[in-house]
């Protein structure tokens, strides 16, 4: 397997303007797995700045709402996977799938390329419906499986990243 970085926060924390810039420098060859299906006006308007804050970078993008281990990525490039909370969403709620699964397909997609960079919302709290309550459990889960199985870890606080495992260093 390749090298996994896990970077997680809350949104607007910071996590997709660094995750882009570890992959700028971890390889020439550079791919972003774009996961969000666009629903609302508000996911579309975020899918955009993305893409404008990745203009001029060399991403390959790549949309991959489900079987993010059958992308088709180089052995050596890095791969920003966009991201992990949005990929469980579809796959519970559009195929009635799991955070195992999606676990299994991440790793999977590890194992084909140098370096992961994978991307997850953190910290949600709150009153929610059940069915929330159970995506968030499973994001929990799925979270600390990534993180347990990751060389380097990161947490973005105040729009900086605190590495809370491994260091850049193991990764690029």
């Amino acid at each position: 397997m390749g090298r996994l970085l896990l970077i997680k926060g809350e949104n607007d924390s910071g996590k997709s303007a660094y995750a882009e810039k570890i992959a700028a420098k971890a390889a020439r060859e550079r791919y972003y797995i774009a996961t969000m299906i666009p629903v609302t006006r508000e996911n579309r308007m975020r899918i955009e700045k993305h893409r404008r804050a990745r203009e001029g970078m060399g991403f390959k993008t790549l949309e991959l709402s489900y079987s993010v281990g059958e992308a088709d990525v180089s052995p050596r490039g890095a791969v920003l996977l966009e991201d992990v909370s949005n990929l469980l969403a579809n796959v519970m709620f559009e195929k009635g799938g799991g955070a195992d699964e999606v676990y299994r397909d991440i790793l999977s997609l590890g194992e084909r390329c140098g370096v992961l960079i994978a991307v997850t919302i953190s910290g949600i709290t709150g009153s929610f419906d059940e069915e929330t309550e159970g995506y968030i459990r499973a994001l929990d889960f799925l979270n600390k499986r990534l993180f347990d199985a990751a060389d380097a870890a990161v947490v973005m606080k105040d729009k900086k990243p605190v590495y809370i495992k491994g260091r850049e260093n193991d990764i690029i």
